[in-house]
């Protein structure tokens, strides 16, 4: 079911990416909690190995070894086919799972599980909102988006995962259990549920990096991950920090779109009737208004520069027939990346620039 029924409306608050240039998980989460305690987050640190964006969602996928201080697909092993063989009945067990069975969701050795090891920052997390007195407007996760997990992940002769049909289901239904993983424990809160997959890589779709590459076969991963997010009540939000085919994402069942509205708005309205027809089904914006792409970009603007950008490019979308009070409903204000590749002054000035924008907005 798409969960755009619910009408979940942000009105402008802000929300992260989720990544920040520190190696301590303790002091991300009390940076978090300071500059976006409406819609807190769970924060990736990529300085640590383990939480980069193949390795931190690959355990659990058959035939996972390490190679080269990198993670590869060995399907040439001689326990791969039994493995092949656990992985999808493990996932049946999941989905088909009934009252009288425990769930294998539920299990704590379950193969779609996130781990302390390689996601300490979820676990951080958790006692964070546990502690906290009051709950907050809504909860926010993420995962690899399945496009990119796929095109990254490759076997034991350097293809992608992707070009490989029986890899690549069981790639798409790892991402989709750990993204439902997520969403059960996360909705114990009581407020809304949202789960974005970053797809960096849908960037690149048409090119020549992906020229055998179908929409059908991206319509068709991204859907399943975002029936899994919504068959756990959640709300799917799918980020891409560049232009993109945004017509693929804008026509999708998610209920969020996360863009870089500071560098490609003019791209991103080129979609005007796809933009309108996903607002008026009740689809969220998340703008991606304060640059974290460029260090000289992120000391050269201010929160009233940023604020005024956001109020002209909104002034396009009310021109193709979104009034400004939905709009306003409808929207989130985020960076327009992650902010782990800046420096820890960069990126606590996005971050803080990035909360000031929301609250004129709202104001």
């Amino acid at each position: 079911m798409n969960t755009r029924d619910a009408r979940f409306q942000p009105g402008a608050l802000s929300a992260w990416i989720g990544s920040l240039p520190l190696a301590d998980h303790d002091a991300a989460v009390r940076l978090m909690l300071e500059y976006t305690p409406e819609i807190p987050i769970w924060i990736q640190l990529p300085h640590n190995r383990n939480e980069g964006m193949v390795e931190q969602f690959a355990p659990g996928m058959p035939g996972l070894v390490p190679s080269g201080g990198k993670l590869r697909v060995d399907t040439g092993s001689e326990t791969f086919d039994s493995d092949l063989l656990s992985f999808f009945e493990d996932y049946m067990a999941a989905v088909d799972a009934d009252a009288d069975a425990p769930d294998i969701l539920d299990a704590p050795d379950s193969r779609f599980a996130l781990t302390n090891n390689v996601a300490p920052g979820f676990f951080k997390f958790m006692e964070s909102l546990d502690a906290k007195a009051s709950p907050p407007a809504a909860v926010k996760g993420q995962v690899t988006g399945p496009f990119t997990f796929a095109t990254g992940l490759v076997d034991e002769q350097g293809r992608a995962v992707f070009y490989n049909d029986q890899l690549r289901d069981a790639a798409v239904k790892l991402i989709a259990m750990k993204a439902r993983w997520q969403v059960r424990r996360l909705k114990k809160y009581g407020v809304p549920v949202i789960l974005f997959l970053d797809e960096p890589a849908l960037a690149g779709f048409g090119s020549s990096a992906f020229i055998s590459v179908s929409r059908a076969e991206i319509d068709a991963v991204l859907g399943e991950v975002i029936d899994a997010v919504h068959a756990e009540g959640g709300l799917a939000g799918i980020h891409v920090c560049a232009n993109s085919e945004w017509s693929i994402i804008l026509e999708s069942s998610a209920d969020i779109v996360s863009f870089d509205a500071y560098s490609y708005f003019d791209k991103f309205v080129i979609y005007g009737e796809q933009v309108v027809r996903f607002m008026e089904n009740g689809g969220i914006l998340a703008w991606g208004i304060v640059p974290t792409g460029d260090p000289e970009a992120v000391e050269k603007e201010t929160a009233e520069s940023l604020y005024d950008l956001w109020r002209q490019c909104a002034e396009k979308i009310q021109s193709l027939g979104i009034s400004q009070e939905a709009l306003v409903a409808q929207s989130l204000i985020t960076p327009s990346c992650g902010t782990g590749s800046l420096s820890l002054e960069h990126a606590t000035r996005v971050i803080a620039m990035n909360r000031e924008i929301s609250e004129k907005i709202r104001t």
